[in-house]
Order: C-alpha cells, then structure tokens, then sequence
C-alpha cells in the first residue's frame, strides 16, 4: 500500500513539471516561405523550375541534374582554383541545358547508372575541392 502511495505522489508532483518542460503545440500548419539561410552562400542561384514542379515518380531526374549541376560546379573549382560563391554555385542554365541535351530522355535505370558514375566522379574530386574550399572559407 505505501509504494502504491508513493508511486501516485510522484506522479502528482511529476505531473506540473513535466507540462512546463513540455515544448508547446501549435495548431498553426502556415507553411514558411521564407529564403532558406544556408551556411556559406546565401546568394544561390534559384533551381529550375522544373525540378519542383516534377512529378514525384520522376524525381530521379531532378536528383540526376543535381549531381551533374555538383559534378559541373566541382570540376570548375578543381581546374580554376577558385571556390567562391559563383564558382560554387553558378547559374543552372549549362547544367540544365547539358542534362536536356543528353540525359533526360533516358530510363530511370539509365540515370542510375550515370548518377552512380557521377558520384564516383565526385569522391576523386572531393579531396581537392574540400582544401580549396575550406582554405577560401566556403566549405
């Protein structure tokens, strides 16, 4: 009887401390469209269009132009030297005419296949890149 006693004391007394150090719930679902703060380069460039209008079950083809957009914007800083913000992260237009051009009529197992080439591409260029990056301070 006394640990049942003990037990319901603990919960009374537990009871306001846990609704105070609760994180408050809101029934506010307004979606925030504010800019997205990034950590280095504010300023990028916006993404096509396209890319957030695809339909889901053709997301590969988004994820594809943004391995190539990374692949493209990596070889640049690796070749020049320079990591700046519009180096980093230039205008979609080559990238997205480039993948246009040769990729996006291929099947979803085409694009696989070129995405895991890419990314290949970019763990040899990574090493690289990151010194140039990290010593301009846009890593």
């Amino acid at each position: 009887m006394r640990k049942l006693i003990l037990a319901l004391m603990l919960a009374a007394l537990a009871g306001p401390l846990v609704a105070q150090t609760s994180p408050q719930v809101s029934n506010d679902l307004t979606v925030n469209m504010s800019p997205q703060q990034y950590r280095i380069c504010n300023e990028r460039p916006a993404r096509p269009t396209w890319m957030d209008e695809i339909n889901p079950r053709e997301a590969y083809k988004a994820a594809a132009l943004m391995e190539l957009y990374e692949i493209r914007a990596w070889e640049e800083i690796a070749e020049s030297g320079d990591c700046s913000c519009e180096t980093r992260f230039p205008a979609w237009d080559s990238s997205d005419g480039e993948y246009h051009e040769r990729y996006a009529g291929l099947s979803q197992a085409e694009h696989s296949a070129f995405r895991r080439d890419w990314i290949e591409v970019r763990k040899q260029l990574e090493p690289s890149v990151r010194t140039i990056c990290e010593a301009q301070g846009n890593w």
